[in-house]
């Protein structure tokens, strides 16, 4: 009796690929999601990063259309909507990798990049497109796709889109596809506006739920570093030398201050980036590329710029800044621990973040133990609460595409894939011209 992927419902072509990749067990998510969505069913999933949801809609929607006719001129028969650019390129990876042996097209485009080449490549159709929603409206605009024959609609990380103020983009689009299709939602969490959003999109929905809301994965150990706000780089440099962690991914709560603490790692002899919003989309695209190749030893990342990142066993996430929004604790913490694999939560905890401390307890339910280092011990035990209202929106964060008004200020930010200047487009293999794999 089929076992594992094999389970499912899964063509030979797709498990061949999937073996390739060394996935022999599906997670929670995936043996929820892929049978449902083979069976034609609309998706309402509440999961984080790191519970498998990109192979969990990837996977059932190429054995859906590897039996249907190809897409030719301009026509997109599935269309996943990121929020970011970098999470763009990796649900396309994944697509090229799970779709290898199938002779589909699919291709991915989002801003910051030269959108002529994007025209032309989609003037022969695909099968997959991978987009952000500001370049798809831009080519849309052109008349380079055609939207009216899309068959599965896939919005990832919707809450973080309507986090961006991607609503109005997202309503232009939907206008413009047919009324008949099937439609999945991946969220991180289900809040009313994303409710609101799925009450209008989906028909029928399977709800489903990855973990309980705002728990980390059981892997993943916590740990509390408590020092004085202007020791922080300090400490971190010393905590990476120290302990020899090779590969470590850092948040931080603003642009300038990821740039300042990539430069003071590289300064001790630690190779280490920075990504973030003013970045080039040439220069996030290779600082991702080094991490995880392990030429670069340190990525220090805001949180938006860290949407996408993919690393299958990364050792250690470290909050050099505790996150603005208590929910974003779990959403660094959930790029570690992933499949069963130990993981390690630090974060460095001044005086003046209490109270984002608190609230984050408060979410995950439980205090995280803290431990002092020697050498670094906190002299201010007392503070005032930081003031994150900044003029930069919700709680002042500062990723790619927040806009710079405050809340007095426009309703819609400035689009964060239409940054950037580098060339990034990616494609995938030829077999009847551009396809997967």
């Amino acid at each position: 009796m089929p076992s594992g992927f094999a389970a499912l419902g899964l063509g030979l072509p797709i498990l061949k690929a999937v073996a390739e990749k060394g996935y022999t067990t599906p997670s929670p998510i995936q043996l929820e999601c892929i049978p449902t969505v083979l069976a034609g069913h609309d998706v309402m999933a509440a999961a984080q990063t790191g519970t498998g949801k990109t192979a969990g809609f990837t996977l059932p929607m190429l054995e859906r259309l590897r039996h249907g006719p190809h897409a030719r001129g301009g026509v997109v028969r599935a269309l996943v909507l990121t929020p970011t650019r970098e999470l763009a390129a990796q649900v396309a990876e994944n697509v090229a990798a799970y779709g290898r042996y199938l002779d589909l097209r699919s291709d991915v485009v989002f801003g910051g990049v030269k959108i002529n080449p994007q025209i032309n490549r989609l003037r022969a159709g695909a099968d997959i497109l991978v987009a952000t929603p500001g370049r798809l409206l831009d080519l849309q605009q052109q008349r380079a796709i055609r939207l009216d024959r899309v068959e599965v609609l896939v919005l990832d990380e919707a809450d973080r889109m309507l986090d961006m103020g991607f609503i109005r983009d997202i309503q232009k689009l939907l206008a413009l596809l047919p009324p008949k299709r099937q439609n999945l939602l991946f969220s991180a969490t289900f809040s009313p506006s994303i409710r609101k959003l799925a009450h209008g999109l989906l028909h029928q929905p399977v709800q489903l739920q990855a973990t309980p809301e705002n728990q980390a994965a059981p892997t993943v150990e916590h740990l509390l570093h408590p020092c004085d706000m202007a020791r922080k780089p300090e400490l971190l440099t010393h905590l990476i030398a120290s302990n020899d962690w090779q590969q470590v991914l850092v948040f931080s709560r603003t642009k300038h201050g990821a740039n300042r603490m990539a430069d003071r790692l590289c300064a001790a002899g630690l190779e280490a980036a920075a990504i973030h919003g003013n970045k080039s989309q040439g220069a996030r695209t290779r600082a991702l590329a080094g991490f995880k190749t392990g030429e670069v030893r340190v990525l220090v990342a805001t949180d938006l710029a860290a949407r996408g990142i993919d690393i299958h066993q990364l050792p250690h996430v470290v909050n050099l800044d505790l996150p603005n929004q208590a929910e974003d604790y779990v959403h660094r913490i959930g790029r570690t621990g992933r499949a069963g694999h130990p993981g390690h939560a630090i974060s460095l905890v001044a005086a003046e973040e209490h109270e984002l401390l608190g609230a984050i307890e408060r979410l995950i339910g439980t205090s995280l133990p803290s431990e002092t280092v020697p050498g670094f011990e906190p002299t201010v035990l007392r503070a005032a609460a930081l003031d994150l209202s900044g003029g930069r929106g919700r709680g002042g964060r500062s990723g790619p595409g927040r806009g710079s008004a405050g809340r007095g200020g426009s309703s819609r930010p400035s689009r964060p894939e239409a940054r950037g200047s580098a060339n990034g487009n990616k494609r995938h293999n030829r077999g009847r011209g551009p396809r997967l794999g």
